[in-house]
């Protein structure tokens, strides 16, 4: 046999490539099931936004006649009376606000530091792993836990701090009262607990979504490890840990159970760390069981504020991740 046949007769067959398993063009079976997965998985993101329309829909058709009764006036009185019928609430507004931000200022310290000391090689593989997933089981505690805890521990820590802190800065409003109970300070160090796995974990995930060379270029050009993470990994991250600040504010708005066992219930507003105050989730978790119908659609109405509270900050902060992670992939 010649030299070309014999070489022809060794080459390998291309139609052969054809003929295997991974090649071949999609049985109808294999079709018909991808075509049904696609139908599924858009039914289920259609049931879920049908859900959460249905669910502000209820909350709006049973609050509808406190709405019409007592106007937007409801959102700027003080005084929540059964007896008159006379509900406002203002200083549930301002109390949820006020402990949400205190809160997402003390959880998003800690958080995003403990997002930069978990991505950038501060520390050894197994402790970022131990860091890592002992912040995960912080949100597996039960709220009512940290309420117990918070009654049980934290008050009685910061009661003493409370009173030399009143005695020597009263005559500044955030130390004007002391502690002699549930108060601002101590809900809002609750939440900050609570809010911080999520700050912390979207924080990372944005943190390690920063382009390695971008880094690695900073350091080629002389950069320190400090000038690398302020002037080139936090500026590139910025959306995405402003959006894990967002998303945490939106859990600490929504927070109930620990912080009706923690704010004092105190239907007034004040400035003091100290001061027992009131939020929209505890007046609504504290006066449902007793409420009668007219309650309950003033109930229904505060529900109402908060849902769109929420809705809009959670919204805010899933746009801003969205756009941050489209922006990162561009750099990629």
């Amino acid at each position: 046999m010649s030299e070309p046949a014999r070489a022809a007769s060794t080459k390998p067959d291309s139609s052969a490539a054809f003929r295997s398993p991974i090649a071949r063009p999609p049985t109808s079976f294999q079709t018909s099931s991808d075509r049904a997965f696609r139908v599924i998985a858009k039914g289920f993101g259609v049931a879920i936004v049908a859900l959460l329309a249905g669910i502000v829909v209820q909350v709006m058709r049973h609050a509808a006649p406190a709405m019409s009764a007592h106007g937007l006036g409801f959102l700027a009185r003080s005084r929540w009376d059964t007896n008159s019928d006379s509900y406002g609430v203002l200083p549930q507004i301002l109390g949820t606000l006020y402990t949400s931000v205190l809160a997402l200022i003390l959880g998003g310290v800690l958080g995003v530091t403990v997002a930069l000391v978990t991505s950038q090689g501060f520390i050894g593989k197994r402790w970022e792993l131990a860091m890592k997933n002992i912040i995960e089981l912080l949100a597996a505690i039960p709220s009512v836990v940290y309420g117990l805890w918070g009654i049980f521990v934290l008050i009685p820590v910061v009661r003493g701090p409370s009173a030399w802190l009143h005695e020597h800065l009263g005559s500044v409003p955030f130390f004007s009262t002391e502690l002699s109970g549930p108060g601002i300070l101590p809900a809002a160090l609750v939440l900050a607990i609570m809010i911080l796995p999520t700050i912390t974990a979207v924080s990372r995930e944005a943190l390690a979504a920063v382009p390695k060379r971008l880094p690695a270029a900073a350091y080629g050009l002389g950069a320190t490890q400090w000038e690398v993470i302020f002037r080139v990994v936090l500026p590139t991250a910025s959306g995405g840990i402003f959006g894990a600040l967002v998303l945490g504010f939106g859990r600490a708005l929504g927070e109930t159970m620990a912080l009706a066992m923690l704010v004092g219930n105190a239907n007034s507003f004040g400035w003091s760390l100290f001061s027992p105050g009131s939020t929209l989730a505890a007046l609504l978790a504290n006066h449902f069981p007793e409420a009668d119908n007219v309650e309950v659609g003033a109930l229904m109405y505060a529900a109402v504020v908060l849902l769109l509270i929420t809705l809009a900050v959670n919204a805010l902060g899933s746009l801003i991740m969205l756009r941050t992670t489209r922006e990162l992939k561009g750099l990629h």
